[in-house]
């Protein structure tokens, strides 16, 4: 039998990417670090990266876009690690992208406090979300 993923687990996946640097005169990287679980169990992470011109890619983003990279596209677990000790939530941009994944992404559960292990539900931050017609009209 397959040991559960816990979000402890998940954080210090998170934390271990977590690695701030410069990497050029226009480009910072790893100061946001982020570890999901997929409905299969599996596990991908990403770091945020950012750039003087805008074209950046959050840490969120950036472990989705290794997720898709592997074929798989439905999350169940998100951890978003920001550095001392603390998880964040996911900024208004990767909510939404978040949300265009699947019918059922309103159900992805984000570590929202490390001290009290609060967890909450992407739709509870996303609630009068615009796209959910378009996945019911989807066979």
């Amino acid at each position: 039998m397959e040991k559960e993923i816990t979000y402890i687990d998940l954080y210090e996946i998170a934390k271990a990417k977590y690695n701030p640097r410069t990497i050029s005169p226009f480009i910072e990287a790893g100061s946001v670090s982020a570890a999901i679980l997929t409905e299969d169990n599996n596990v991908y992470t990403g770091v945020c990266i950012d750039t003087a011109s805008t074209l950046g890619m959050c840490a969120e983003r950036n472990a989705i876009a290794n997720m898709i990279t592997n074929g798989e596209s439905k999350i169940k677990k998100l951890v978003c690690y920001c550095g001392e000790e603390k998880v964040g939530s996911p900024c208004g941009a990767c909510r939404e992208y978040l949300m265009q994944l699947d019918k059922d992404s309103g159900n992805i559960e984000i570590l929202a406090d490390l001290k009290t292990m609060k967890v909450i539900k992407l739709r509870d931050l996303i609630p009068d979300w615009w796209g959910d017609e378009r996945f019911d009209n989807m066979k």
